[in-house]
């Protein structure tokens, strides 16, 4: 009898942990394989996944003994809370393990974007010396504004300001009596921040509030030649609106880790061909070797815990 069922990969040490106390399947490909995914549900206590696999009410359904999903990860999109919540089913995040790993990939985006010199490798081995076209600017005096203020901004915040730059935060679910505003200075606005940040990073949950927050008219409100970085969820950004202001010059760059729809296919890839100064990756920013072992350890921990009725 199967007690554990993991969807998407995971450090494959803890899973070796787990399988001393538990039935395991470890099968990352059942995320593309949604009838394996559903049969193999039929006895598990514990379900395990990323954030690609749906944990739908319908997928529910199949999965009667149920008791807990375990996340490899913090946002929860993916997964039907009301559907869980209904169920009795504890939803577990694994808060705070890969926070470092995000914040470390936001600031490196933003130096490779304002430095503008990483592009060049093939102009360079074919005996070109672009030297003035690779002319970026520095980070240190420039301000980065951050969508969002919580764990992860306020790493990115520490690193920013450490290299010398200015950091804003918008967040209206954070009061402005908040202790945070002592080292962030806080924008009275979206559009506030949006024009006066070089860069801009996102650090906000998917939800109907968010979804598409930065589109043709917030965009608009950006700075001109300003930057964005995503590597929050993909829907918060209207990618159509995005790639037309990185075609027409309006936004200087952008960074994407996420998108509208993972994994993104050809077709889709195929409409950010040819612009410039793009970096785009695939939803790896919290993903490090060093973060999947802390996020696998703490979720397995989670699961263990709701396992043995450790509440």
């Amino acid at each position: 009898m199967t007690e554990i069922v993991i969807s998407e990969f995971m450090d494959e040490t803890v899973v070796e942990q787990l399988a001393m106390d538990y039935e395991v399947l470890y099968d990352p490909r059942l995320v593309d394989a949604e009838d394996d995914l559903r049969d193999a549900l039929g006895d598990a206590a514990a379900l395990i996944v990323r954030n690609r696999t749906a944990v739908s009410a319908e997928l529910l359904q199949h999965a009667p003994r149920l008791r807990v999903v375990g996340r490899l990860g913090v946002g929860l999109d993916n997964i039907d809370l009301d559907a869980c919540a209904r169920r009795g089913i504890e939803v577990c995040p694994a808060r705070g393990a890969n926070d470092a790993a995000v914040a470390e990939y936001v600031v490196t985006m933003a130096l490779i974007l304002l430095r503008n010199a990483y592009y060049a490798g093939a102009e360079v081995r074919a005996g070109d010396w672009p030297r003035t076209d690779c002319m970026g600017r520095e980070a240190a005096g420039k301000r980065l504004g951050l969508v969002g203020v919580g764990a992860i901004a306020r790493q990115v915040a520490a690193r920013a300001q450490a290299l010398g730059m200015q950091v804003s935060g918008y967040d209206p679910h954070l009061a402005a009596e908040e202790r945070v505003w002592r080292q962030i200075e806080r924008a009275g606005s979206l559009r506030e921040l949006l024009g006066s940040s070089d860069v801009v990073s996102l650090h906000v949950p998917l939800t109907g509030e968010t979804r598409h927050l930065l589109n043709a008219t917030t965009i608009a409100d950006c700075k001109q030649g300003g930057l964005l970085i995503n590597a929050a969820r993909g829907g918060v950004v209207d990618e159509t609106a995005l790639i037309e202001a990185l075609r027409d010059g309006w936004l200087g760059g952008a960074a994407l880790d996420v998108f509208e729809h993972e994994p993104l296919d050809r077709e889709q890839g195929q409409r950010f061909a040819g612009i410039e100064n793009l970096v785009l990756t695939p939803h790896i920013a919290g993903i490090t070797r060093e973060s999947n072992r802390r996020v696998s350890a703490l979720t397995a921990d989670n699961v263990r815990r709701v396992l043995q009725g450790m509440h």
